[in-house]
């Protein structure tokens, strides 16, 4: 029986929806999706960055209610701790939540930048110079991760929170054709590959929704 319902807003753009509902599918929990259009008004200001804060995704869950990223993933390694969302060892579970939270709260300069939008492609795309130190930290940030854990994810053989934060990112460098070195570009392929990754492209893909100020030729 599904007892809980995720919120989301449009798949093509919604980088922060993508996170959240990667977290569900890895937990392995039950739930019903339930989209909110691009011309809600709250949602639009979430795509465009116009907002302060993030109220979707929302999990409703036996009758609790949880939003923000960052709180979804807590509480599904609550509930479903066998699934792995943090790593087993504390040393790696600190460094996750680490940089977890890095993604959560910083490069804003990439977010603004690089907007998250699936359908397009812009080779030879020219990044500006104060997104091109974020995408430099987040490299960073993988290469790290990769040499002391061995791949293919993050921390190790399983996807776990970390890779879900970094998913959306992913994303964003293959439409906007940043380059990547050749561990960069495996693990950016390993992400796309994951079958709830490929789940999501395909349903943005089939999304009719448009939001216009994101849809713009660079």
């Amino acid at each position: 029986m599904v007892t809980a319902t995720l919120t989301i807003a449009n798949k093509n753009y919604g980088s922060w929806s993508l996170r959240g509902w990667l977290l569900c599918k890895l937990a392995g929990l039950a739930f019903e999706e339930r989209t909110v259009g691009s011309d809600d008004p709250s949602t639009r200001a979430e795509l465009l960055l116009l907002s302060p804060s993030f109220l979707v995704p929302c999990l409703t869950h036996d009758g609790i209610k949880v939003w923000d990223t960052l709180a979804i993933a807590e509480y599904l390694n609550e509930i479903l701790p066998a699934a792995g969302l943090l790593p087993e060892e504390r040393a790696a579970r600190a460094h996750c939540r680490s940089i977890s939270g890095e993604m959560h709260s910083g490069f804003t300069n990439l977010r603004s930048a690089l907007p998250m939008n699936l359908k397009a492609h812009h080779p030879g795309f020219k990044v500006w110079a104060g997104a091109q130190a974020d995408i430099d930290r987040i490299l960073s940030i993988w290469r790290e991760c990769l040499a002391a854990h061995k791949g293919p994810f993050l921390f190790g053989a399983k996807p776990c929170m970390a890779d879900v934060m970094f998913a959306p990112v992913v994303t964003r460098f293959l439409t906007y054709d940043v380059k990547l070195d050749s561990d960069c570009a495996a693990y950016a392929r390993t992400i796309m590959q994951l079958p709830p990754v490929r789940e999501w492209v395909a349903a943005a893909e089939a999304e009719p929704d448009e939001v216009v100020e994101l849809d713009v030729e660079f």
